[in-house]
């Protein structure tokens, strides 16, 4: 059987090593786009086929010239980190393993590394160690998985179960959200059912005001969810959680956190209390993908209550070996999915290979790096850094959008390092967000003299 692998493994092996030795290097952007890819791996199915060797090869010579270097440590574009070793070959076994994690007793050598991932997350975030964790495409399914769960279980406080009754007739849920909400959050919303949310005034870094928030919800009656924040898209800034949750928890409300990359800042006891009151929500969302570095894709859902969670994802059938107990559920009763890969178990590759030592320390490291970064950027002539720099983010612009979008252009053409552009508070910003886990000051340096650079040009 390996024999007729080993080719097909080989020729992989041979490019992914020639694309990680180029990485650091390599210009970031995309040199040909689709159609031009479609070309080169060639439009028409042929009648035979080709050797899997050859097909590998054929592949990375047409994609590769349209493969964006995410995992460059100065590539600062929407909160994508790179890949890390361990992860990166814990992720390769993953494949080859070919495991359908959603069974405990069917396929428990990867299900007991998620278990354990999912354990040392609650331990390193101070989240309640009962909570259950499912591992998900993202953080848009973390957050549907979720609000579906808040759904149900509020409605069931309201007197309805919407699993055997439907949506229907049921009361309906208020769901208040801040400003400056992820648009994810309203894209789950919509998946769940809950529809257009209540939208909440936000301050000037894009956390949402508690007095607003008690407004909200006071005016109104019946079954509510608050969505919080941890990571403004373009601050970095966390919602003043322990306020707002005591807030919406005075009035029933379910507490929903989508923390898909700052939620990590509760790891570190130096940016711990920007998250401080975070253990007292009822559910949260984040990223392995970003953080942790570990290779797409694998999104966090985790809910306090465990039952609310197995309510509302599990499902049984005659065909399936369920778990013996419910103290150890199966994958698919946290998840909307049945099939899916084991991502859980690069998590547990890159926690380990790190430990809490070293998870904390890429948490730090993220972390100065976005303070190094806004410090040069706004000691160039006419940058102006938008934000203040709590965690990851760092949001810079010229004094026009032409002039700013300019600056953004030529840094991604010239291809030494890549930040992406946006629009926030009324003006266009060049949005660097500090992601990868080789992001160290040396990158940053080599950021700054490429944004430099940059800005001669538009100059």
């Amino acid at each position: 059987m390996a024999d007729r692998h080993e080719a097909a493994l080989a020729a992989a092996h041979l490019r992914a090593r020639a694309w990680l030795d180029g990485l650091e290097d390599r210009p970031i952007a995309p040199r040909a786009d689709a159609e031009t890819v479609k070309d080169a791996l060639g439009r028409t199915l042929p009648d035979e086929g080709e050797d899997a060797d050859a097909v590998v090869l054929r592949l990375a010579d047409a994609a590769e010239p349209g493969v964006m270097a995410m995992g460059s440590p100065r590539f600062y574009g929407w909160v994508i980190g790179g890949a890390q070793p361990a992860a990166l070959g814990a992720d390769w076994l993953v494949s080859t393993w070919d495991q359908n994690t959603a069974i405990r007793a069917v396929t428990p050598g990867v299900v007991a590394a998620e278990e354990l991932a999912g354990e040392w997350i609650l331990d390193l975030l101070g989240l309640p160690p009962t909570s259950d964790v499912g591992f998900v495409t993202g953080a848009t399914m973390a957050n549907f998985t979720c609000l579906v769960t808040a759904r149900d279980a509020v409605l069931r406080q309201a007197g309805w179960d919407a699993a055997h009754d439907g949506l229907a007739g049921a009361p309906r849920v208020r769901l208040v959200v801040g400003a400056e909400r992820h648009d994810t959050v309203d894209h789950a919303a919509r998946m769940a059912g809950l529809g257009a949310p209540r939208v909440v005034e936000a301050d000037d870094q894009g956390r949402i005001v508690p007095a607003a928030l008690a407004g909200a919800l006071a005016d109104g009656m019946g079954p509510a969810i608050v969505v919080l924040q941890a990571g403004n898209l373009h601050s970095g800034a966390i919602d003043p959680l322990a306020e707002a949750i005591a807030i919406a928890h005075r009035e029933g409300a379910w507490v929903h956190i989508d923390g898909a990359f700052g939620l990590w800042a509760a790891a570190s006891p130096r940016t711990r209390h920007l998250t401080e009151g975070l253990a007292d929500a009822d559910s949260w969302t984040t990223d392995a993908h970003k953080t942790l570095s570990v290779p797409y894709d694998c999104g966090i859902a985790i809910v306090a209550d465990a039952r609310a969670l197995r309510a509302s994802m599990g499902m049984t059938a005659a065909y399936l070996q369920t778990a013996a107990s419910v103290d150890h559920a199966d994958p698919h009763d946290r998840v909307p999915e049945l099939s899916r890969r084991a991502r859980g178990v690069p998590t547990w590759a890159a926690l380990r290979s790190m430990g809490r030592s070293g998870t904390i320390a890429l948490v730090d490291r993220l972390a100065g790096s976005a303070s190094r970064l806004a410090i040069g950027l706004a000691q160039l002539p006419g940058v102006e850094v938008l934000n203040d720099v709590v965690f990851t983010q760092v949001c810079a612009a010229l004094d026009t959008d032409e002039r700013t979008d300019a600056w953004a252009e030529a840094l991604r053409t010239a291809g030494d390092a890549y930040a992406s552009s946006s629009r926030w508070r009324g003006r266009s910003v060049l949005r660097f967000s500090v992601s990868n886990w080789a992001t160290d000051d040396h990158e940053v340096a080599r950021t700054l003299a490429a944004a430099s650079r940059a800005l001669a040009t538009v100059r």
